[in-house]
C-alpha cells in the first residue's frame, strides 16, 4: 500500500511565493493528485488607474462602450495561461507583431513566460492586427484579452 504524504511541502509553498514575487501576480494555485495549494497576496494594495473623463455625451459613450467590448471579445486572442507577456523574442529585438500588420493563423504573436518557460502564443486565425491590449513585460491572467485580430 502506498503511503500518503501527511505533511505540507513547505518548499513548494516557498517556490510558489517566489513565483508570485517574480511575476507580480496576486495569486497562484496548483493541483496535484488530491492536493490543492493556493498562495495569494491577501492585503496587498491593488493600484488601478482611474479612467480619464471624456468630453463626449454620456449617451454616445455608453452606446460605444458595448460595441467596442463586443468587438474586442469576439476578435481577441486571449491568454491561455497566467504569466508575463513579451511582445518580442528577446529584449531590444523587433516585436513579433505591430498594429496594422497582417498575421497568418499559427504565426507567433507574443510569448507568455510561465514557471520559467517561454510559451509561444500563435494567432488563432489569419487577419489584421487591430489592437495590442497588453504591454511588453506585463503580467497577464488566464482569459485576458491580449491582441485583437480582425
Amino acid at each position: 500500500m502506498a503511503d500518503k504524504k501527511t505533511g505540507i511541502d513547505q518548499a513548494l509553498i516557498r517556490d510558489l511565493a517566489n513565483i508570485l514575487n517574480e511575476t507580480d501576480l496576486t495569486e497562484i494555485e496548483i493541483e496535484q493528485e488530491d492536493l490543492r495549494i493556493r498562495v495569494s497576496r491577501a492585503g496587498t494594495p491593488q493600484y488601478v488607474s482611474a479612467p480619464v473623463p471624456v468630453a463626449a455625451p454620456a449617451a454616445v459613450a455608453a452606446a460605444a462602450a458595448p460595441d467596442a467590448a463586443a468587438r474586442i471579445s469576439k476578435n481577441a486572442l486571449t491568454a491561455p495561461m497566467v504569466g508575463t507577456a513579451y511582445l518580442s523574442p528577446a529584449p531590444g529585438s523587433r516585436p513579433f507583431i505591430e498594429v496594422g500588420a497582417t498575421v497568418k493563423e499559427g504565426q507567433t504573436v507574443l510569448i507568455i513566460e510561465a514557471m520559467k518557460t517561454m510559451n509561444q502564443i500563435p494567432a488563432p486565425r489569419s487577419g489584421k492586427v487591430v489592437e495590442i491590449l497588453v504591454e511588453d513585460g506585463a503580467p497577464v491572467e488566464y482569459g485576458e484579452a491580449l491582441v485583437v485580430i480582425e
